[in-house]
């Protein structure tokens, strides 16, 4: 068995392109009032800009040729608890509505949604928008004391209809029309059939554990450790992250943005639609999980790896993937807004208890089944910065690249990062195509970029770090803290990397025409 994984600090996401806002303090919150919000009628989809035919009345293939809408980002959100809100669905279908559950003290204010892509740059569409929508302040979050679980209980303030908006993945961006504060809503408008497209995978499950707001998450709480943390924690609040797009805009955006670009055929759905629907992913091409994917239900995972062995090929664009065992719940406001996680006091969880299977690390008993089983990579510690060294500059993900054997790229190894382990089950052949010394508190390991072909004829694909998907927007000499110094020699190897990748899974089981060729007595000296 290799070393047990190192934590060289509290697992936190990394620093974001933009400063993220800070969870609203307990003493702004308490001046919230109780009074409900009034709810409007539902809105009608209004036409999109510039002249564009109405939002949504276009092929998902189209949707990159429409002009975009340059001002969806947010560079200055204002003071903390300006204007905060939430979904109450995770994901829609095209058409479902959903309730958005908004605080502000501003009288009023203004929703706007934008579907994130390409759109030849400008990275968002303005799909609707309803103006003047009234405000007003929701009460004080109140934490349950046996979980540590943050609760708001805000009421609804605005019904939304989704008739005409297309699949893909949105932020939604609350403007306080006094000026005073603006912030985001993530949402997924899911794909009803992903047969013959790329799938693109969200993890909320995973933002969400990160999250908070509120002053507790599955890692902090108010002390800043393992002591006061929650043990279960729900969507019924906002992100405390990124001005409220929780890890979207670090970890999935830029994928997205590349994948529109590329005119590949694309699905939208979330691990959480995945796990609630097991024929979800039948028929697709591939499934994309992106740059943070760490939180998975056993559903979820049984469902993919049913694709996998029916020959949809498996992207994991980071690393950290299917790494803690999670149990989805309702809350007042639907199915599946609980994400339980007990982690090393699973056995403390009522749920448990009743049958149901532990919620810690995939890889640990009761009832081990290790992520490398299914990823041929698993988790091997934190924190790291590393240079990403390619081994096998021929792999046909090399290509057109340029890249020589020991090719060295800076800093693109980190925070977190895989590796192959036969010391836990691994399938073979799998084939290792980058190979990258790591030093994480201490103990000397690797980083591994991964390829191995299944008999289903699906290939799977690992990059073994965590820093990839933001390393598609590394276009500068590097340095900055934002970027962790990554410069456009490494953006431009991972921005090709992931087209060829993206392109031959696109095609079909690329393990019937790319078969992976076995290497790992070469480079770990097993057999």
């Amino acid at each position: 068995m290799a070393a047990a994984v190192t934590s060289c600090g509290p697992r936190r996401p990394e620093q974001a392109p933009a400063p993220a806002p800070a969870p609203p303090s307990a003493s702004a919150s308490a001046s919230a009032s109780a009074s409900a919000s009034t709810e409007p009628a539902v809105p009608r989809p209004a036409p999109a800009p510039d002249g564009a035919a109405p939002a949504g009345h276009t092929a998902p293939e189209s949707e990159r040729s429409l002009p975009g809408s340059p001002d969806w980002e947010i560079t200055d959100p204002g003071p903390d608890g300006a204007i905060e809100g939430f979904a109450d669905r995770v994901s829609v279908l095209p058409g479902e509505p959903f309730g958005l559950h908004v605080s502000t003290p501003a009288a009023a204010f203004t929703v706007s949604a934008y579907r994130m892509g390409w759109y030849d740059g400008a990275r968002a569409r303005l799909v609707w928008r309803r103006e003047h929508v009234p405000g007003g302040s929701q009460p004080a979050p109140h934490v349950d004391p046996a979980t540590r679980t943050v609760l708001t209980g805000w009421q609804r303030t605005l019904a939304v209809d989704t008739a005409g908006w297309p699949e893909g993945a949105y932020l939604l961006r609350l403007d306080a029309e006094d000026g005073s504060g603006r912030c985001y809503v993530p949402l997924t408008v899911r794909s009803p059939s992903t047969a013959g497209r790329t799938v693109i995978m969200s993890a909320p499950a995973t933002w969400q554990a990160y999250n908070e707001w509120g002053g507790h998450s599955l890692y902090n709480g108010p002390t800043g450790g393992l002591a006061t943390r929650s043990l279960r924690v729900v969507f019924d609040r906002p992100y405390d992250y990124d001005h409220g797009a929780g890890l979207f805009l670090v970890y999935e955006a830029p994928l997205v943005a590349l994948a529109e670009r590329l005119g590949l055929p694309l699905a939208y759905t979330t691990g959480i639609d995945v796990a609630r629907e097991p024929g979800l992913l039948t028929g697709a091409s591939a499934v994309l999980s992106l740059g943070h994917d760490e939180y998975w239900s056993p559903e979820q995972r049984a469902n993919v790896v049913a694709a996998r062995d029916a020959g949809t090929n498996l992207a994991v664009l980071g690393a950290n993937c299917c790494y803690r065992r999670v149990r989805f719940e309702p809350t007042e406001l639907g199915p599946d807004r609980t994400v339980v996680c007990y982690k090393d006091a699973w056995a403390q969880d009522p749920g448990h208890r009743a049958g149901a299977p532990a919620t810690t690390d995939f890889r640990v008993g009761p009832d081990a089944d290790p992520e490398s089983a299914m990823l041929g990579v698993l988790y091997d510690g934190y924190p790291v910065d590393a240079p990403y060294v390619v081994t096998s500059p021929g792999h046909w993900a090399f290509e057109g690249t340029g890249v020589a054997a020991g090719a060295s790229f800076p800093h693109l190894v980190g925070v977190e990062y895989d590796r192959v382990d036969t010391g836990f089950p691994t399938p073979r052949p799998i084939e290792v195509i980058a190979h990258s010394p790591v030093v994480c508190d201490g103990r000397r390991s690797h980083s591994d970029t991964a390829y191995h072909t299944v008999p289903s004829g699906a290939g799977v694909f690992a990059t073994g770090t965590m820093r990839w998907v933001e390393a598609l927007e590394a276009r500068g000499p590097g340095g900055g803290r934002a970027d962790h110094g990554i410069d456009s020699h490494a953006g431009d190897l991972v921005r090709q990397v992931t087209e060829n990748v993206l392109r031959a899974f696109a095609a079909g089981p690329a393990g019937r025409t790319r078969p992976a060729r076995d290497n790992l007595a070469a480079v770990y000296g097993t057999a």
